[in-house]
């Protein structure tokens, strides 16, 4: 099948117009102009990859961590706004080891692109919205209880390096193949510098849940910036951050850039009472809070986050793709999703004038 559009939008193209086939779900090939022979079907639109969502914990009314079924409910919640593929977060939970077992055979039918643990060794300082009482250090035993019990499906871990034994537990879940993310952490620009030295290479929803920049003690969000390898997320919501300080962070690093929802239950759903873990949340207006007003992760889809990136933050609507599609699978390993480029999955969304998500394809098919 040939599909001709106003525009073809990748990480790396920007195609006006442009034209994509794709055959038994992947994609075969693309170009600028006229396509090789008549489009099966033309669209007035621009077409991009599938968004790729790292850090979300839920959306259409259900979290990751009530299980199986409600997981399918969030993919689909998800799925129907352009985000074509999905890594589960889970918040700090009194037993993380149950949601890692019913999620799993999710990972391994492919529904789930891998796991995130946010928590539960994060700084009780910055602990946003987490059960401080279930926060912990990461002892060895008990990072290696985790890795046994994902066996490979564990992808990312975001954890506080100045807590103790914090840098071993960097060392140890970077040599099993597990991103680690610095965030909800009181570290030091020089405790951030030696993380990043032993191996993390992500900052956690950059600036939000952290030490904030001192001009004498630059923590964080300075290491994480000025590495040259590290990848920032930031929270396109316009609550999370204002649009110049998202600016600022997106222009420092163009291609470590990525967009994140940090979506929890009322994402693609109402306003009303929802859970976070153990934590009750009131949404009102789509914020999303905790009874003290502490920002209880968002209700963002990946499609609202670049169109505010681009429409109110200035980003360019090719960094913005980038930044929700190709930086965050390439961050994480995920295997040929993230782009059109020939052999990768025909993962595509359909945006308008408005950027607002028209049509979605996941693997070949219109969802």
């Amino acid at each position: 099948m040939i599909l001709a559009a106003r525009r073809l939008v990748t990480p790396a193209r920007d195609l006006a117009p442009g034209w994509l086939a794709f055959e038994d779900g992947l994609v075969a090939d693309l170009g600028e102009g006229p396509p090789p022979r008549p489009a099966d079907l033309s669209l007035d639109g621009t077409v991009t990859p599938g968004f790729v969502d790292t850090h979300v914990h839920g959306g259409g009314g259900r979290a990751f961590d009530e299980g199986a079924e409600a997981a399918e409910a969030v993919v689909a919640a998800h799925l129907a706004t352009g985000t074509t593929t999905v890594v589960a977060s889970l918040v700090t939970l009194p037993d993380p080891e149950r949601a890692v077992k019913e999620l799993s055979p999710l990972v391994d039918d492919g529904l789930l692109a891998g796991l995130h643990l946010e928590g539960p060794w994060l700084s009780p300082e910055h602990r946003g919205a987490h059960d401080p009482a279930l926060l912990e250090t990461p002892t060895p035993d008990r990072v290696e209880s985790f890795l046994a019990l994902a066996d490979g499906r564990l992808r990312m871990v975001t954890l506080a390096p100045e807590l103790d034994g914090g840098l071993d537990a960097v060392r140890r879940l970077t040599a099993a193949g597990v991103v680690v993310a610095v965030g909800h952490t009181d570290a030091t620009y020089d405790v951030t510098r030696a993380a990043l030295d032993a191996g993390a290479g992500v900052g956690t929803h950059l600036f939000n849940a952290m030490r904030p920049v001192h001009h004498r003690e630059p923590g964080p969000v300075t290491a994480l910036l000025e590495h040259p390898d590290a990848v920032v997320e930031l929270i396109a919501d316009g609550l999370h951050l204002h649009p110049a300080v998202l600016r600022l962070a997106a222009s420092a690093k163009p291609q470590h850039t990525t967009l994140v929802t940090d979506a929890m239950a009322a994402a693609a759903a109402r306003d009303g009472d929802y859970r976070l873990g153990d934590l009750p949340v009131s949404v009102r207006d789509g914020e999303a809070r905790l009874a003290d007003g502490t920002i209880a992760g968002s209700t963002l889809t990946m499609a609202r986050a670049v169109r505010y990136a681009v429409t109110t933050a200035g980003l360019s609507l090719p960094d913005a793709v980038r930044a929700a599609t190709l930086t965050p699978a390439r961050t994480l390993g995920l295997d040929r999703v993230g782009d059109l480029r020939p052999g990768w999955a025909a993962d595509l969304v359909v945006l308008d004038d408005d950027l607002a998500v028209r049509r979605v394809m996941k693997a070949g098919r219109w969802v």
